[in-house]
């Protein structure tokens, strides 16, 4: 148990990492968008506007994405997964806090799908709240 809670520790403080690192490139790129829209006065509905838009939450997509098939990655290394496909498709229903049954993963293993539920959800609620604080101060 000691030692699934150590790397469960080490998963969320990696996860953690990248999610920071990446949502503060996306904070940049917001940044930069903004200051183009001011400069040109592109209204908030525009063509330019929503493409952008979609382009953040498919920058959110693939940081979770990553999250994800580390935690997979990981599964599959430690052999508490038989496939990666398996591993991808159970770590996702576990980051996402989903998780429809245990019957994929090795018992030992447990408890690392337990606090990558519990990870996701929290790296899952801090990419919500960016972007909501985004879009209110973009006026979208």
């Amino acid at each position: 148990m000691l030692l699934q809670l150590a790397i469960s520790t080490a998963m969320v403080i990696l996860t953690v990492i990248i999610h920071g690192l990446g949502l503060s490139l996306l904070a940049k790129m917001v940044r930069i968008e903004f200051h183009e829209e001011r400069v040109r006065h592109v209204p908030p509905l525009s063509r330019r506007s929503l493409f952008f838009t979609l382009a953040l939450v498919l920058g959110l997509f693939l940081l979770h994405g990553i999250e994800i098939w580390l935690y997979a990655f990981f599964f599959v290394a430690v052999g508490a997964v038989a496939t990666l496909e398996t591993a991808v498709y159970f770590s996702t229903i576990s980051y996402a806090g989903i998780g429809y049954d245990d019957r994929y993963i090795e018992p030992a293993w447990r408890l690392v799908s337990a606090i990558e539920g519990i990870n996701g959800l929290l790296l899952l609620g801090w990419s919500t709240a960016f972007f909501v604080t985004l879009v209110t101060r973009l006026g979208r």
